[in-house]
């Protein structure tokens, strides 16, 4: 199936690993451009340079006001287009409600909230009709997963404010779209699982939640979402796509 994606341009935001570079990976295997944004600009640049001359690495933190319309700038600059935007940032901190600070809530507002509420903001006001924004969320949207407070308090805001988003640009013809990855077998969910004490138990256990009886593939998350992002998917607006082997129990 061809998706369309042959010299389409994304930006893609915590993206020099994890989730984001899968995604950005299986864009570019099917003829996308990505610009791929990270704090770090070396793991940003080394990300990119993994990905071969249709992929640029920039160093850029959401939390940052100015990020949107540099990022977007240098989609133009560099492959002459914009065409839409991955929106993801690292996980927030673990912890349970007790154990988090203000100044912890704060700074993932900032980052995991705002911020991709000001990305999503300037790309709706860059893109023409076709374009398509999209969000990396979490399971936690429909089920609050334990030991992740904050995810649990911001990823189901930033859903609602993505089904808002689709109304409004939707008359332009951009659409709006959400990933929600559970396990799936990165670094941060590796982290996660040996909060417990012991990693391989965890995994074994959760595992066991999970209707396909395993953890997801990073590149599994990257096909997903490149369709999600494609021309292929033109008329799929304000969905949130669980990509988590069935392990949301809610319709």
């Amino acid at each position: 199936m061809d998706l369309g994606l042959k010299d389409r341009v994304y930006v893609l935001t915590g993206a020099s690993r994890g989730l984001g570079f899968a995604a950005a990976r299986e864009l570019v295997a099917d003829g996308a451009k990505v610009v791929i944004a990270g704090r770090d600009e070396k793991t940003a640049a080394q990300a990119a340079a993994e990905l071969g001359p249709n992929a640029i690495g920039v160093a850029a933190d959401n939390a940052d006001p100015a990020v949107a319309e540099r990022l977007i700038a240098t989609a133009r600059d560099r492959f002459g287009g914009f065409d839409g935007v991955l929106i993801s940032v690292g996980g927030p901190p673990a912890g349970l409600t007790a154990n988090i600070t203000d100044a912890q809530w704060q700074a993932a507002f900032d980052s995991v909230f705002l911020g991709a509420v000001r990305l999503a903001r300037t790309a709706a006001s860059e893109l023409s009709s076709g374009g398509v924004i999209g969000f990396v969320l979490s399971g936690s949207v429909y089920e609050p997963i334990p030991g992740l407070t904050v995810s649990n308090g911001l990823r189901p805001g930033l859903a609602g404010f993505a089904k808002s988003l689709a109304s409004e640009v939707g008359p332009q013809g951009i659409r709006v779209v959400g990933l929600l990855p559970a396990r799936i077998d990165t670094d941060r969910v590796r982290e996660l699982d040996s909060l417990s004490g012991d990693a391989d138990e965890a995994r074994a256990r959760n595992s066991e939640q999970i209707p396909l009886r395993r953890y997801g593939t990073p590149e599994e998350f990257g096909r997903a979402t490149a369709f999600l992002l494609s021309p292929a998917a033109s008329y799929l607006t304000g969905v949130m796509l669980p990509v988590d082997g069935g392990a949301l129990h809610g319709f």
